[in-house]
């Protein structure tokens, strides 16, 4: 059992790296051999929109054709049986990295298939996938600006590419160590220390089972985990 994790926050030690650690650590708990890999430390674009991956019988067809630092990861990904995405909500949606990550990861194996189409990815089996996803927003504000919409395309793609994903969202995150050196008047920094110290133990705990899940081919969750 293989699981590579991506992180797509600049930082490799808050929050989502954290909770990527946790999900690992769940992983390995059930004797997987994990990964971590941190997508800012890579020099790599998004899509290039190049088609190499789906010209029939071309020397890319169901890989991505691009060559950069993110290449051996893609190629990785074939044989592992499970993949863990992380990213800070930044602007309502994932993070530069991870998007580009994702415009790679899945438009390579996708396909213009029909809705009744019995082959629709060119990824040669069924995996596990989980998404991570760390935000200084409430679930309430989340629904409100319609982030949870683009939460929900991620596990569509997913899904459909991978054969099955879910998600788990940690609201309300700590984003500075010290709030009096920032420019913000919005947040207050007791609510915020007070709501990390009593959550995000149990996000932790959370993602611990989802790569649990993710190893041990537990049941995925039907609506997003939070």
């Amino acid at each position: 059992m293989k699981v590579i994790a991506f992180n797509g926050s600049p930082r490799k030690k808050w929050n989502t790296a954290t909770l990527l650690d946790k999900a690992l650590e769940g992983a390995a708990s059930k004797g997987a051999s994990t990964k971590l890999v941190h997508l800012y430390d890579l020099d790599f674009k998004g899509c290039r929109s190049c088609f190499g991956c789906k010209v029939k019988g071309g020397p890319s067809y169901g890989r991505c054709a691009v060559k950069d630092d993110l290449t051996p990861f893609l190629r990785e990904v074939e044989e592992v049986d499970a993949i863990i995405l992380g990213s800070p909500i930044y602007l309502w949606s994932v993070s530069g990295e991870m998007k580009s990550l994702l415009e790679r990861l899945v438009f390579a194996f996708y396909r213009y298939a029909k809705a009744n189409d019995p082959a629709p990815t060119l990824f040669p089996r069924k995996i596990r996938t989980g998404f991570i996803y760390t935000m200084n927003t409430t679930d309430k504000e989340l629904k409100e600006i319609g982030g949870d919409r683009n939460i929900a395309v991620n596990e569509m793609f997913l899904s459909k590419v991978f054969g099955s994903a879910e998600s788990l969202l940690c609201f309300d995150t700590y984003q500075f160590e010290d709030y009096s050196k920032v420019d913000q008047e919005y947040f207050d920094p007791e609510k915020k220390a007070a709501r990390r110290k009593e959550y995000f133990p149990q996000d932790c705990q959370r993602a611990f089972e989802m790569g649990v899940r993710l190893a041990n081919g537990g049941p995925v969750p039907v609506a997003f985990n939070r």
